[in-house]
């Protein structure tokens, strides 16, 4: 539905036979909130009044004694939803405070919008880019449960390794060796026609898909990639973009998730993120220094490598990042940078020698992370790199899982668990507040919540903690 204003967006909505509205907004940890109306309700002013909600039943966001919020709709993220039996419009929201009508300084959309402001504002650019490859699994069943006095978890999938004995009536075999998914034709590969029609549908919506595939892990470890944009409408994107994966693998009787490491002893899921800005229309990231990069492109990776501790905090949020960055399954725990090299942090992509596609690809988040929040902090620490010409340092041009002790030892790497990543972010986290994009209040509120998070895993006993020891 390519409608640009109110009142269009509603004679469309009539014209389509629209019978409901739904309002999505984001929460402060990246999972898309809804309510929906008749069509009947959504008029005009909508769009400028907004319509109200309960702020003190969304995570993190108001206490109950202030809890009047706005949700007011974008008129340019409007779309037919594919997964409702009835004709359903849906729009994006920003999040105001009642009363004086403010932007919600909690709202990751709005959070996006101020880090586009700021860019503006600085001199440097005016446009920054984003293209985020969040990788999935597609699963047959999954189950788990958290008691007192015990716990447990299992996935499942057709495609798994663990079912080459299974009685299948019959078992054809065909099932994916770990680590070796990357890319198998059918017929070991069973979820071509299934990411198919994710391509098809993603492209109904205004996502320009470039490539679908299977990934490197077994059990179903997938990837679709869809064209860059700019940032908060990249981070649109993205919300979209889970919505339409785990809604298509549901209709076919299948789940799928973004879960940074659902299995022991293969790849887990990352979301590499391309970056680059420009300024009247012209890249400023292409020059002569290393791999083609400008002097600029040098200090906003500085930028980025001098915050990534603290970055990982927003851009790998939940305990189980934490078992996607380790050593030896793709996922780059050294802070560095390279042509090329996918064991390093940032990666410079090296396809095509046009300046236009000179970019960076930062490769340490995953798909948990909110896309508002993630796209936004790495701008502000590469702006920061920019502004203060920050040294990125020697570039690493080997291959960094092999490197001997002795060498491995002075790069700096990633935190190890969600605890320290929530550390290095209060201790760094000024790059942040500049322009007001993030504020105090909301990074305060944001770890209180992450560590209680951590704590949930941190205080409970673990399986494999009785093998190891239930005999001592």
């Amino acid at each position: 539905m390519q409608t640009n204003t109110a009142k269009s967006v509603i004679e469309t909505a009539k014209k389509n036979g629209v019978k409901m509205v739904d309002l999505k907004f984001t929460d402060m940890f990246g999972a898309w909130q809804h309510f929906s109306i008749p069509l009947r309700e959504l008029v005009p002013a909508t769009f400028e009044e907004g319509l109200g909600i309960d702020g003190s039943s969304i995570r993190g966001w108001k206490s109950i004694e202030a809890s009047d919020m706005l949700v007011v709709p974008d008129a340019k993220t409007a779309f037919m939803d594919p997964f409702c039996a009835v004709p359903t419009l849906s729009l994006t929201c920003c999040v105001l405070e009642a009363g004086t009508c403010e932007l919600y300084k909690r709202d990751p959309r709005v959070i996006a919008h101020r880090a586009e402001d700021f860019l503006q504002g600085s001199g440097f650019a005016d446009t920054a880019y984003f293209g985020a490859e969040a990788e999935f699994f597609i699963l047959d069943e999954v189950r788990y449960e958290n008691k007192n006095h015990g716990c447990m978890y299992m996935i499942d999938s057709a495609e798994g390794i663990w079912n080459s004995a299974r009685e299948e009536y019959p078992n054809l075999g065909y099932k994916t060796r770990y680590k070796e998914g990357y890319f198998p034709v059918a017929p070991s590969d069973s979820l071509q026609d299934l990411r198919t029609e994710m391509v098809m549908i993603l492209e109904e919506l205004g996502l320009e898909v470039e490539r679908q595939h299977r990934e490197v892990a077994t059990g179903g470890q997938s990837e679709i990639d869809f064209r860059f944009d700019t940032l908060q409408k990249a981070a649109d994107k993205m919300m979209i973009f889970k919505y339409v994966i785990k809604n298509t693998a549901r209709r076919h009787g299948k789940t799928a998730t973004f879960m940074p490491k659902p299995m022991f002893g293969d790849n887990g899921s990352g979301m590499h993120i391309h970056q680059s800005l420009w300024r009247n229309g012209k890249p400023l990231f292409s020059g002569s220094e290393y791999a083609g990069l400008s002097q600029m492109a040098l200090h906003y990776m500085g930028g980025i490598l001098k915050h990534a501790r603290a970055l990982c905090a927003i851009c790998s949020p939940c305990t189980n990042s934490y078992h996607r960055l380790v050593p030896g399954y793709e996922a780059p725990v050294n802070l560095a940078y390279s042509a090329s090299n996918r064991s390093a942090a940032i990666r410079i992509p090296n396809f095509s020698s046009s300046p236009k596609a000179r970019r960076i690809e930062y490769r340490p988040p995953d798909p948990s992370a909110n896309p508002y929040l993630a796209f936004s902090a790495l701008l502000m620490a590469g702006l920061d790199g920019v502004m203060n010409k920050i040294d990125p340092g020697e570039p690493m041009d080997k291959n960094i899982y092999e490197l001997p002790p002795e060498e491995l030892k002075n790069l700096p790497c990633v935190p190890s668990n969600l605890g320290d990543a929530l550390d290095c972010l209060e201790m760094d986290h000024e790059f942040l507040l500049k322009g007001d994009v993030f504020t105090r209040d909301f990074l305060e509120a944001y770890v209180s919540i992450k560590r209680k998070e951590e704590n949930a895993l941190r205080l409970r006993p673990h399986p494999i903690e009785y093998e190891m020891y239930y005999d001592v």
